[in-house]
């Protein structure tokens, strides 16, 4: 394993597959990965993948149960890269955003926020309401990165693989992780 830890949290919200595929990237890559999975998260891969929840936490280096507050993401002395959360849903981003956390997903990233660590957040939600915006402009303020997965067209995606490539490459890009994922920007001159 290379470098410092990642820890990746995959809340309820849509596109449940960012997080996934984030786990196998960073399994190629040999990046050791902490992974909290919500209860809601495991019911959104078993409506959006065919994947078994074994075979999502196989993909992990340590798996935390959600409800383990004593697990070692919970705590600032643990030395991590930061976390993503991807997806992340309304609810954990308005939990991470108080401070007022009610599970590990939630607590892991308001440690990384405390410890002036990356968060990035993949929330996963349209249309936004005004407190929905407000929120993101709180998690901006306090050290946050809101990222919704947004595909990059100018790519020329072939496939929905290739869209949700790009961007877990562009995320990852935020924690000095090349992936090979991108295509990248090329100017004329």
């Amino acid at each position: 394993m290379t470098g410092l830890p990642l820890i990746i949290g995959i809340s309820g919200a849509s596109g449940v597959v960012y997080g996934i595929r984030m786990l196998e990237i960073l399994r190629e890559l040999a990046i050791e990965t902490h992974l909290v999975l919500s209860r809601s998260g495991e019911i959104t891969i078993a409506h959006e993948t065919d994947r078994k929840i074994a075979d999502v936490k196989a993909l992990a280096t340590h798996v935390h149960a959600q409800q383990d507050i004593a697990a070692s993401i919970s705590s600032g002395s643990f030395r991590t890269r930061g976390m993503v959360v991807a997806p992340c849903s309304m609810r954990s981003m308005s939990e991470i955003a108080s401070g007022v956390t009610s599970s590990l997903l939630t607590r892991a990233a308001d440690v990384v926020l405390k410890e002036r660590r990356r968060l990035v957040l993949m929330v996963r939600e349209t249309p936004l309401h005004t407190g929905h915006l407000r929120t993101m402009t709180q998690l901006s303020e306090i050290g946050a990165i809101v990222a919704p997965p947004v595909p990059a067209f100018y790519a020329r995606p072939q496939s929905l693989d290739d869209m949700v490539d790009h961007t877990i490459g562009r995320v990852l890009d935020l924690f000095d992780v090349d992936a090979g994922l991108v295509h990248r920007w090329k100017s004329d001159g």
